[in-house]
């Protein structure tokens, strides 16, 4: 039998990977856009410490995430994505139990580990080990399920607060993780499955896990590229709102143009799933980054052009999350893709922590036009770093 013949249904997989991806982002990374303003009213606790248990989170993820790599690569993805449901329910239990600030910010460190073990890179990885080189389609559908996530759980956030509090809220969450997640994780995903070890396993035993001669530079250029991207994400997410209320626009006007984003992400992943086969996944990440730069550069401009700027960032926001799963799979190959992505997502979402706060000094100290200058800037970085990936790369394969 062949092993095409013994990898498990890709549609209940990638069903399944989805709908715990909504639930492990909406109840982690976008759970203080309800929760932080109530929580602080509620305990007097200062926002800026409300809301840096994401980034706390963030960072205790990203040191976590070699280790979730090398773990996923041993033994596949169903113990670490079990055991992500666990520590994200022990955490926000923990959170929603706090009596105090330092007790809320500890538990936000366990969240973190669920993080770390339960989010895009470890589910990306999981995919890849299931499927192999030919993971990318897969890879795509599970980023438009991952969409969703704000849209999903913002309201059901708010919903939840309403009638139960925020203690109430993360108590619920905590029940989704353990009598939804860890069920669809321990039934839908296979035991054991790295794609290229089971049919060879001699071969696997011999394969290298680490990065080889000329692989080095186009790894660290594009462990570049993605971690400057993410903090661009990170920063831009966090102060979009008041960057473009600074730019004179009322509040209900910046979040109907704000809430733009979300749905050019959506298509942008959409065009992606249906052309992306015809072309190497590198072009993808290219077209990521120009779409970011120009989109940073539009939001300097009047605002006859801030909806062009949103979609454009939008868009280029959606693919990247896409090229961040797929080019390493198409560079390194399967076998050391889990670990791989275990090393990239280390700085990435240590990036994650800390770029909100440095766009906030930025923002604090030279305005609105600061923090634009900043998101340019490294933009224009990006769009240079991705040039020369692309150059590393044909230098490699001619």
């Amino acid at each position: 039998m062949s092993a095409e013949a013994k990898l498990p249904d890709r549609r209940l997989v990638i069903t399944a990977l989805g709908v715990t991806q909504i639930f492990a982002w909406g109840s982690s990374f976008y759970l203080l856009g309800v929760l932080g303003p109530v929580v602080t009213r509620d305990t007097g606790w200062p926002y800026q410490w409300v809301v840096g248990g994401v980034s706390i989170g963030l960072l205790v993820a990203g040191l976590v995430s070699p280790r979730v790599g090398r773990l996923i690569g041993a033994h596949g993805g169903r113990p670490v994505l079990s055991a992500s449901a666990i520590l994200l329910s022990a955490g926000l239990l923990g959170v929603g139990a706090a009596p105090s600030l330092p007790w809320y910010l500890g538990a936000w460190s366990i969240v973190g580990v669920g993080m770390g073990t339960g989010l895009y890179d470890a589910a990306f990885s999981t995919v890849g080990c299931i499927y192999g080189a030919a993971a990318r389609p897969a890879i795509t559908t599970l980023t438009l399920f991952g969409g969703f996530a704000s849209t999903i759980c913002w309201p059901l956030s708010a919903l939840l607060v309403e009638h139960f509090g925020w203690r109430g809220a993360c108590f619920v969450y905590a029940a989704i993780q353990i009598g939804i997640a860890l069920p669809i994780h321990l039934l839908a995903l296979p035991r054991r499955a790295p794609f290229a070890r089971e049919s060879d396993p001699v071969a696997a035993a011999r394969a290298p896990v680490g990065l080889q001669r000329g692989e080095f530079v186009p790894f660290w250029l594009l462990a570049a590229v993605v971690t400057i991207g993410a903090a661009v994400l990170s920063a831009a997410g966090q102060h979009l709102l008041p960057l473009l209320q600074a730019r004179g626009l009322d509040l209900s006007v910046a979040v109907g143009l704000g809430a733009m984003v979300g749905p050019s992400q959506v298509g942008a992943r959409v065009v992606e799933m249906l052309a992306g086969r015809h072309y190497h996944p590198v072009w993808t990440l290219m077209a990521s980054v120009v779409l970011i730069a120009a989109g940073a550069f539009l939001l300097t401009f009047a605002f006859s052009v801030v909806v062009l700027a949103l979609i454009l960032y939008g868009a280029g926001n959606g693919i990247g999350s896409i090229a961040r799963g797929t080019v390493p799979l198409a560079l390194f190959g399967p076998d050391r893709y889990p670990v791989l992505m275990g090393r990239l997502a280390l700085p990435l979402l240590i990036a994650m922590a800390a770029s909100p706060f440095i766009g906030g000094l930025a923002f604090e100290r030279f305005g609105p036009d600061g923090i634009l200058a900043l998101l340019c800037g490294l933009a224009v970085i990006n769009v240079a770093l991705a040039v020369a990936l692309l150059i590393a790369i044909r230098k490699k394969t001619v």
